[in-house]
């Protein structure tokens, strides 16, 4: 019994070791930036370090929440996720069920699929505002010159209607092959019988989607669904570098920390953003719980 002890003891000791630096890495990248944060929310702070800071309390939360930009921008925010979410998932799924089934050449156009996604955004969104260019880019040429869809030029990423749209379509696209890798991979795992099954009972394709596909990627799309809203709710570089028509909360943060060097007001900001996407989080797990898969 004592050398059972003993054992576990030693065992606890060598895990310690071997996870502290991974345990300190966590500490020092995340804990200490994330509540460093949280505190610099509760003052004003200047871009000189050389000046002092002066405590204001709940001051940034009051003026950010009672900003009519803020509220805007979280509005359109809300609305940009929501879309290239819901688009690029839908596109993933269609995607992974046209390709879940033998062809000739199946591995190249898989391959293929996934080049957006895995091309550096840079380039990807170079190439998209040389082809939306006024002058020379190949979506006028075709729209004016080739099918006389209009007859000046629009100006795409002057626009803040057709720019919010742009750089929906972008993350449509660009983020579309994360979703179809997922569900193509939960696709494989299903039984075939199922669907041989509900056929020999007469299931239309709607019916055999509705009661054997959605049941079993459920997991997988909620799952989905939850990662590509927190990565896009905090999208910066796509947007910014696309247009500056287009003010979702990650713009809002850079201009109001960089801009108008207010630092506190900017911390403000992602505290309540990481209180918005915390409780998502919390609903889509609880979600997750309730199918049996948690």
């Amino acid at each position: 019994m004592k050398t059972t002890i003993k054992k576990g003891k030693t065992d606890f000791k060598l895990a310690m070791v071997l996870l502290f630096p991974s345990l300190f890495l966590l500490l020092l990248l995340v804990a200490y930036p994330m509540f460093s944060n949280i505190q610099i929310s509760f003052f004003h702070l200047p871009i000189n370090p050389r000046l002092d800071s002066t405590f204001i309390g709940l001051e940034n939360y009051i003026n950010i929440l009672s900003d009519i930009e803020f509220l805007k921008s979280l509005g359109l925010t809300v609305l940009y996720t929501a879309l290239a979410v819901g688009g690029s998932t839908v596109l993933g799924l269609l995607v992974a069920i046209f390709f879940n089934r033998p062809f000739m050449f199946r591995k190249t156009a898989r391959s293929l699929i996934i080049l957006s996604y895995v091309t550096p955004s840079i380039s990807l969104i170079f190439a998209w505002k040389y082809m939306f260019n006024n002058s020379y880019g190949i979506v006028n040429f075709l729209g004016g010159d080739v099918f006389h869809l209009f007859k000046q030029a629009p100006l795409w990423f002057d626009n803040p209607v057709s720019s919010f749209i742009l750089v929906v379509i972008f993350a449509i696209w660009r983020y579309f092959p994360y979703a179809f890798i997922s569900f193509l991979a939960i696709l494989q795992t299903i039984d075939s019988s199922l669907y041989e099954a509900a056929e020999i009972d007469g299931a239309s394709a709607w019916q055999k989607f509705k009661i054997v596909t959605l049941p079993a990627i459920m997991p997988v799309l909620i799952t989905v669904i939850t990662l590509r809203s927190i990565w896009l709710f905090y999208m910066f570089t796509d947007v910014y570098l696309l247009t500056n028509k287009v003010d979702i909360l990650g713009i809002y943060l850079y201009k109001t920390a960089f801009a108008f060097n207010d630092l506190g007001q900017a911390a403000s900001i992602s505290v309540i953003l990481f209180i918005i996407l915390f409780i998502v989080i919390i609903a889509a797990r609880k979600r997750v719980n309730f199918n049996g898969n948690g």
